[in-house]
């Protein structure tokens, strides 16, 4: 939070200088456009949707043919549930963006989102494939969770396979191949995901909960309760610790 609001000072400080509809001499509107994106996203990390959307539209305006700027755009309309004008943004940021292997694993997380997952499979290849893009593992992962959102969980245990083929300690390639093994229906598998995660990352409220229920699920309740003692000692605000309270399994 402290950071954040360090860039919304910052960026507040920059949008004095340069106003958001009548611009300084000298000053471009691709300028103004970029401190306006900078304010869009310090609102919405801030939960302030509607500032955030007055300033990403102040952005369009003044350059639209910016692919960071339609990206930012397809963030905060998707943020506030406006899919027609979330699912402009993503797109016109891809086409101007296509060379971006950035822009596009966002546009790829966007199409999972909206249950077209093919489609989206496809474009996190690309980017998996292109020589711009400098961690191709991230990319793998996401497609990962892409096919296991759509049912597809042979495909997604080879997008994580691949990632850890890469990068073998990766947490979040551990943790998703994790839970996957325990949403099939293999604990034995997830438990093992657990140990070798921890002996290689810092501990995470996401894997001692993963390792709390696949503990359980094979019936090791002293296990499960030592990894419930740990998320409730290192993490006792976290979503998967105020899960545990109320005495919720998932």
């Amino acid at each position: 939070m402290r950071l954040v609001a360090a860039m919304l000072a910052a960026a507040l400080a920059l949008s004095a200088c340069v106003s958001s509809e009548q611009l300084e001499p000298g000053k471009k509107p691709a300028d103004a456009a970029a401190i306006n994106v900078q304010l869009a996203i310090a609102y919405m990390r801030l939960d302030k949707l509607s500032i955030a959307r007055k300033f990403i539209e102040r952005a369009l305006r003044q350059d639209a043919d910016d692919a960071s700027v339609q990206e930012t755009a397809g963030i905060v309309y998707e943020r506030i549930g406006d899919t027609e004008k979330a699912r402009h943004a993503y797109s016109e940021a891809a086409r101007i963006g296509k060379d971006d292997p950035d822009i596009l694993n966002t546009y790829a997380g966007y199409l999972c989102r909206t249950h077209r997952a093919a489609e989206g499979e496809k474009l996190f290849e690309r980017v998996i494939r292109s020589p711009l893009y400098q961690t191709p593992e991230v990319a793998m992962v996401n497609a990962g969770v892409c096919l296991e959102g759509s049912g597809d969980y042979i495909g997604a245990d080879r997008y994580f396979n691949r990632a850890l083929a890469q990068h073998p300690n990766m947490p979040q390639a551990l943790l998703e191949s994790g839970a996957l093994a325990l949403e099939r229906k293999d604990p034995q598998q997830a438990a093992d995901t657990v140990r070798r995660y921890l002996a290689v990352n810092p501990p995470s409220a996401e894997i001692f909960w993963l390792g709390l229920r696949a503990e359980r699920a094979l019936g090791n309740e002293n296990e499960a309760a030592a990894y419930g003692q740990r998320l409730q000692k290192d993490f006792p605000a976290s979503n998967e610790a105020r899960t545990m309270r109320a005495g919720i399994s998932r």
